[in-house]
């Protein structure tokens, strides 16, 4: 017997209201239901990262997490990165460095890339110490970026895109 019943979703800024059963993944209503095209399935088992999205600030892999899951909590997807008709500085450095690829996983990568610089930015006291690399006024996740703080699967191309996307590197 399918159970049926009406969540609310913040998707990328917005309240959504939406009738879901038990077990749509999030991947589903988001494309499905809100046709938010960023947001592909590829392996189907959340190994890839094809499908993710930024839940609370956190990757998340949306084909395998059930929408009744994300109920209440912040969603972010591709398309929520957007301010009016400019593009995220972290979408600008994609372009730039040409690390699209196939554009298939990217927005993932975005995402994953967003979550990474968000939750590494040094405080205000940390800006241009030693660590952070030179003198200049820079965000000690230069100093990361710049090292072995990779996900394996991100080609060089793509992680210079994030050391672009820092201010002041």
């Amino acid at each position: 017997m399918k159970m049926t019943r009406e969540i609310t979703l913040q998707v990328n800024g917005r309240e959504e209201k939406v009738a879901v059963e038990d077990a749509d993944t999030l991947l589903e209503v988001l494309r499905d239901r809100f046709k938010l095209w960023s947001v592909r399935e590829g392996c189907g088992v959340g190994a890839c990262g094809t499908c993710t999205v930024l839940l609370d600030g956190r990757p998340v892999s949306s084909c395998f997490l059930l929408a009744v899951r994300a109920a209440g909590r912040e969603i972010l997807t591709l398309e929520g990165l957007r301010d009016g008709k400019d593009l995220h500085p972290i979408q600008e450095a994609f372009v730039t460095q040409r690390a699209l690829q196939c554009a298939y996983c990217t927005p993932g990568f975005v995402l994953s890339v967003k979550a990474l610089l968000d939750e590494i930015r040094a405080p205000d006291h940390l800006r241009g110490s030693p660590g952070a690399g030179g003198g200049a006024a820079r965000p000690a996740s230069t100093y990361f970026l710049g090292s072995t703080f990779w996900p394996r699967r991100m080609g060089r191309s793509a992680r210079r895109s994030c050391i672009a996307a820092v201010p002041g590197s």
